[in-house]
């Protein structure tokens, strides 16, 4: 085998190719709704807790559905399980138009929300086993890299589109429309998608066991459950994102437009940091870089915390970004190399609860504790809080500090 380093393995594979459309066009659409209910909540109320809300209403789902959704997910057809969840995702974007359009009451777009959350329980840890059914084992920490990138790609151009949509028109209700149009181009191209393998489907019935199948093996795959804890935590703490339309109104006095780049500017840095890592070899000591990432991570956090400088805000959010996706592309190598294939969609499911759901519940937590104490207390807190998780991490679970490549056996 050739030591000759490819930058662009995984894009050879032509099913990868058209996930990844599909990863964008989607994503593209998602990043522009995250600003248009950023913005449309907080312009009609005026609250931090209402935005926090908006996370509690996606995150509830996730936490009660992820784990039966992950042994659905390995026991039927993942392409048609993604299928379905999109036709949901897309009409629950439907939902929050009409709502949009007619002003409707914060009660139904929480509604709605909470409709894109149970849809996203399955969508979510369903797309994360196509990649590995669509190119080789040798090419996994690649595609995770250019799927990061299709992914950061749509997230520096979403919100910067749906911010500049909402400051032209007015009003948020074409960008959730686009966004069920997106929705529905990417199930069209699932139509056309050939997996290179497909896990035989599992007819074992549904107990307790079977869905705890997955958290026994997590529990004894340490490498993984410590990167996942750590970005957990990362996600749960560093809440800045969601105190956004924040900042943008009231700190830095930058309008609708100046969000959409507030929103796009971790993506650029997560993007800058794609390509950098897909023409660079595969990480010799992921352990000690993961770690390193995560810490920078909260001291970027720290400093956005207390900048009033637009521009300062921007880079630091750009540093954000870039140290996340060094987190992203570690922990999911990690799990497509080191997971069994019957056991992915129950992995991919757990990983979801506690990188998703953290997520969400990180956006509550910081609109409630912003409601009381502030943004800045808030954003600053958070970065502190990332970086005392790091050290507790390295403690608890040495084997990270030691971890060297990620195929297995290294």
């Amino acid at each position: 085998m050739s030591d000759t380093h490819d930058p662009y393995q995984a894009l050879r594979f032509s099913g990868f190719r058209l996930l990844l459309i599909g990863i964008f066009i989607v994503g593209l659409g998602e990043r522009m709704i995250d600003v248009a209910i950023g913005w449309e909540l907080y312009e009609q109320t005026g609250s931090a807790l209402v935005l926090g809300g908006v996370g509690l209403a996606l995150v509830i789902p996730v936490i009660f559905l992820s784990l039966p959704a992950g042994h659905i997910i390995d026991r039927f057809n993942r392409k048609y399980i993604v299928i379905i969840s999109q036709v949901f995702l897309a009409l629950a974007s439907l939902g929050l138009t009409a709502l949009s359009y007619t002003r409707g009451s914060l009660v139904l777009v929480y509604g709605c929300l909470m409709l894109y959350g149970c849809a996203t329980a399955f969508n979510s840890p369903a797309a994360a086993t196509l990649v590995p059914q669509v190119v080789e084992e040798n090419a996994f920490e690649n595609a995770v890299t250019w799927d990061s990138s299709a992914g950061q790609l749509a997230s520096v151009l979403g919100p910067a589109l749906g911010g500049l949509l909402i400051a032209i028109l007015g009003g948020a209700t074409l960008v959730y429309a686009i966004n069920a149009g997106m929705i529905l181009v990417f199930v069209c191209l699932l139509f056309f998608l050939r997996e290179i393998r497909q896990p035989a489907p599992r007819h074992e019935t549904t107990t307790l066991k079977s869905l705890g199948e997955g958290l026994k093996f997590l529990r004894s795959t340490r490498v993984i459950l410590a990167s996942i804890t750590l970005d957990m935590f990362a996600v749960l703490l560093g809440g800045a994102t969601t105190l956004l339309p924040i900042y943008a109104k009231n700190i830095l006095h930058v309008g609708p437009a100046g969000l959409g780049w507030l929103r796009a500017a971790p993506a650029i840095g997560a993007l800058c940091m794609s390509f950098a890592i897909a023409h660079m070899p595969p990480f010799k000591r992921a352990g000690r870089t993961l770690l390193l990432a995560v810490t920078g991570f909260g001291v970027a956090t720290i400093v956005f915390g207390i900048s009033r400088s637009f521009w300062l805000s921007l880079l630091m959010l750009a540093l954000l970004g870039g140290f996340d996706n060094i987190s992203v592309v570690i922990r999911s190598t990690l799990l497509m190399t080191r997971t069994p294939n019957a056991l992915l969609g129950r992995i991919s499911a757990i990983n979801f609860i506690f990188i998703g759901a953290s997520n969400e519940l990180g956006g509550f937590e910081s609109g409630l504790v912003a409601q009381f104490f502030g943004p800045v207390i808030t954003v600053v807190g958070g970065g502190i809080g990332t970086i005392l998780v790091v050290l507790l991490v390295a403690l608890i679970w040495p084997e990270m500090r030691r971890l060297g490549a990620m195929s297995i056996g290294k």
